[in-house]
């Protein structure tokens, strides 16, 4: 009997290791998606707000245009906004996660920081993806309501 019970939880334990990484595998390879160069092409929101993302003092359309580059074997990248008119130049160090295949996850490295000890971080909802488009949700509360920005994203660069 305790062979059997031994057995019984053994291959419980089993099968739902075995379903949790064909599960995060496919995930994986949804995420791998994800590298290569990236353009914002446009950042939709109610213009009823003024909406400055990322900590980074410019307006939400400064980063319509925005560079972004994903590697996710190492979880890095990059993103840089042009600048000009009333937006400022700006090349900034990532390093992020998508957790779930669905909330992507990024934090911003200064010069001479190790990622590890950055512990704020922007989270954001993948809410759609193709080969070469994707698009991310963020709600960010203000006055009692969430204000919902959408970041459209399309490839410039290989895969």
């Amino acid at each position: 009997m305790k062979n059997l019970l031994l057995a019984g939880i053994i291959g419980a334990a089993m099968t739902v290791s075995c379903s949790t990484a064909k599960t995060a595998q496919s995930d994986r390879s949804e995420f791998l998606k994800l590298k290569g160069s990236w353009e914002i092409t446009s950042v939709n929101y109610d213009k009823n707000y003024k909406v400055k993302p990322f900590d980074e003092g410019a307006d939400a359309q400064c980063f319509v245009g925005s560079q972004w580059k994903l590697i996710p074997n190492n979880w890095t990248g990059s993103y840089s906004i042009n600048g000009g008119g009333d937006c400022p130049s700006v090349m900034q160090p990532i390093e992020f996660e998508v957790i779930n295949g669905n909330e992507f996850k990024f934090k911003k490295l200064m010069e001479g920081s190790k990622a590890k000890a950055v512990t704020v971080g922007y989270s954001l909802s993948l809410i759609s993806q193709t080969a070469d488009q994707f698009s991310l949700e963020q709600n960010i509360p203000s006055g009692g309501e969430n204000v919902r920005i959408v970041y459209n994203f399309e490839r410039t660069g290989s895969k």
